[in-house]
């Protein structure tokens, strides 16, 4: 009986410890890179044509998800994102131009990518007004069942211009 409780105690850790840490070939990684890649460049198309609500179909919805801006906590879940873009943001702003320049996607995991890069944004009040903005943003991505979703975003903010 001792050594039955041994064995299923061994084999429990054996199947517990066991997780996918291999890295992933090369092949995968550029799967993720592309698919990555793709997402952003739909998130900047969007944002353009949709305005400001369009980030909404790129955050996640799990509870885990947050947003720092200049080293404040911005959003600390999904529906305060949710909240602030459609009863603040979309009120002023109608339309964001944002540009990702030496952009580096690095795939983590088959479904977790982490981003950096620089940026330049545009946002446009419906009297034409453009208020311009550069900084730095790094973010982690993950796969759902909608698509890529960014989990995390960390905006660094220049001076606006």
């Amino acid at each position: 009986m001792k050594s039955g409780i041994i064995i299923l105690t061994m084999s429990c850790w054996t199947v517990a410890c066991h997780t996918n840490t291999s890295p992933l070939d090369a092949r995968e990684s550029k799967l993720v890179t592309d698919s990555v890649q793709r997402m952003t460049s739909r998130l900047i198309n969007d944002l353009s044509v949709h305005g400001p609500i369009a980030w909404l179909n790129y955050f996640d919805e799990s509870p885990g998800f947050y947003m720092i801006s200049d080293g404040q906590l911005a959003f600390n879940d999904y529906q305060s994102g949710k909240t602030f873009i459609e009863d603040t943001l979309t009120r002023y702003f109608v339309k964001i131009n944002l540009q990702l320049n030496q952009l580096h996607i690095d795939p983590l995991t088959s479904s977790l990518a982490s981003i950096r890069a620089c940026y330049h944004e545009e946002l446009a009040d419906s009297a034409g007004k453009i208020i311009r903005s550069d900084g730095y943003l790094t973010a982690l991505v993950k796969q759902t069942n909608q698509g890529w979703k960014f989990r995390s975003l960390r905006w660094s903010m220049g001076k606006s211009k």
